[in-house]
């Protein structure tokens, strides 16, 4: 998701096709003023000339109704609305808001994302459900009737959406806490009570490792069980920290699940006492970056590249044979050994590199392989 002011149309462009290349399939935007709903199209022309066609998503709370019905050229060129039951309005005007939002989804053919947040919850349901709670023998504790609270909101607005008459392939719910036990429980139960595609994220996450520790325990959990299916990192950004951190983090989710494969990957061992660690680590570095600088034209040449595995050992101990695991593999020498490095190609021994070209040398000897693998035969280069 953006973090721009939605209507400053140059920042927002570029912070969405900052996203768009780091891998994001989806952008959402906030939409939460006249000015914001009035720039959604631009963006939108501006994107498509850029050759960007990331999907927009506009994120909606308290006057969506009313942007939707006062820009339409803004509910045209979006492709999802999320909407907040906790945050369409209060008493009489929650549905009747409600079912305008739905109206719009439904004449320009769009998407809606059902977004419940326990920062946002419909506080009428919540306190109905205390109520009846509160009546019950054995009363459950808050923490469980909130969750219950949740999945009921969104629940019952996918069915009111339905009804209203929402094609329910076009209904994505959501229902987002920020504690991991909790966002498994709610999920599971959710998915076990409905057949609404599912969109997965840890609200308020946290910044650094902290949020990317967080949601990836939730997130691979879930996803695991085959529940879900969108999915957003939400991270805090250190002060003018890159928001395409959320991409890479979720991305990466995906590729070690082995749910998706977006990027060659490198295996490579922590170090130990026998080590020569900054020539490991050094390699293992200058290999990743040589693989993320090649991958934009690799992507385009080579179908299938993203799949190539690489390892980089620092020692005889586990090197050769976690390198002969891998597509192409090198096992260095450890502490005091010779600077003698035998690389292994598709699990056999290909050659031994020496000196200080060890890392010139494998990455024309990847190059290659590359090529070869992936490349149409009649162009491919075999080493």
């Amino acid at each position: 998701m953006t973090n721009t002011d939605t209507a400053d149309v140059n920042s927002t462009v570029a912070q969405v096709a900052a996203l768009a290349q780091a891998g994001s399939e989806l952008v959402r935007l906030t939409v939460n003023t006249p000015e914001a709903a009035q720039a959604v199209a631009v963006i939108r022309d501006q994107l498509d000339g850029m050759g960007i066609d990331v999907p927009l998503v506009g994120d909606f709370h308290y006057n969506g109704h009313r942007l939707l019905a006062d820009y339409p050229q803004c509910a045209q060129a979006l492709s999802k609305y999320r909407i907040n039951p906790g945050n369409v309005g209060k008493g009489d005007k929650h549905d009747r808001q409600f079912s305008w939002m739905i109206e719009a989804a439904i004449r320009y053919d769009k998407a809606v994302r059902i977004g419940v947040n326990w920062g946002s919850l419909d506080q009428e349901l919540l306190a109905r459900l205390m109520d009846q709670n509160r009546r019950l023998a054995s009363p459950r504790d808050i923490r469980s009737v909130t969750c219950e609270a949740l999945i009921g909101s969104a629940l019952d607005s996918a069915a009111r959406a339905v009804a209203i008459g929402l094609n329910p392939d076009q209904i994505i719910l959501s229902c987002k806490v920020s504690a991991v036990p909790d966002l498994i429980t709610v999920y599971r139960e959710l998915s076990n009570r409905c057949d609404y595609a599912l969109h997965l994220g840890l609200t308020e996450a946290g910044m650094g490792l902290k949020g990317t520790v967080a949601s990836t325990a939730a997130l691979a959990i879930l996803l695991q069980q085959g529940i879900g299916d969108t999915i957003r990192v939400s991270l805090t950004p250190r002060p003018a920290e890159s928001r395409t951190q959320e991409v890479t983090v979720a991305r990466e989710i995906l590729q070690v699940l082995g749910l998706r494969t977006f990027t060659p990957s490198v295996t490579s061992c922590p170090g130990c006492g026998r080590t020569t660690s900054t020539t490991f680590q050094e390699l293992t570095e200058r290999v990743d970056q040589f693989l993320r600088d090649r991958m934009p034209q690799w992507r385009g040449q080579y179908p299938g590249v993203e799949t190539l595995t690489v390892a980089v050992m620092g020692c005889i101990v586990n090197g050769p044979g976690e390198s002969k695991h891998a597509d192409i593999g090198i096992s260095l020498p450890g502490t005091g050994e010779a600077l003698s490095a035998p690389v292994f190609v598709d699990g056999q021994k290909h050659t031994t590199l020496r000196g200080d070209t060890i890392a010139s040398e494998l990455m024309a000897i990847i190059e290659r392989y590359v090529a070869s693998r992936f490349g149409p035969p009649s162009t491919a280069i075999h080493g």
